[in-house]
Parts: C-alpha cells; sequence; structure tokens
C-alpha cells in the first residue's frame, strides 16, 4: 500500500531525482513527480512524491522544514475529483 505525498514550495530549480533522494533519507520513495508548465517546462514550484504507507507520517512530519532557504509545504495529498 502506497501513499501520495503533495510537496509545496519547492526550490525552483529542484529536479525529480533530487527531490526523491531528498524524502529517501526519511523513508522509502517509490516516485516523484514535479509539476511543471506544459508552454516553458518550468517547474511550478511543487510536486507528489508516493511513498510507502509506513513511511508516511515520517515525512509529513517533515512540514514546515526547510530546503535552500524554502519552507516546505509537506501533507497528504488530496484525491483527484472526476
Amino acid at each position: 500500500m502506497s501513499k501520495t505525498i503533495y510537496i509545496g514550495n519547492i526550490p525552483w530549480s529542484l529536479s525529480e531525482d533530487q527531490l526523491k533522494e531528498y524524502f529517501s533519507q526519511h523513508g522509502q520513495v517509490l516516485s516523484a513527480r514535479i509539476i511543471t508548465e506544459r508552454a516553458t517546462g518550468r517547474s511550478k514550484g511543487y510536486g507528489f512524491i508516493e511513498v510507502s504507507a509506513e513511511s508516511a507520517e515520517k515525512i509529513i512530519d517533515l512540514n514546515g522544514t526547510e530546503m535552500d532557504g524554502r519552507k516546505l509545504v509537506v501533507n497528504e495529498a488530496k484525491p483527484r475529483l472526476g
């Protein structure tokens, strides 16, 4: 069983690999995806990671921690509607 975690306010220069690597220090990360603008390919400053259910709480506890001077917003992703 896995959970999807929303990660907001990430540094603009962060890659998906770096996102996965950062959170892997705190639990099992299955995948990482940064949301980008279609036209420019630039990061929108947020993304999602998929983590094992056992790791979810430890990772959500990172809410408010800093990465490159930016306070991360970390919480369980809300299910997509429709």
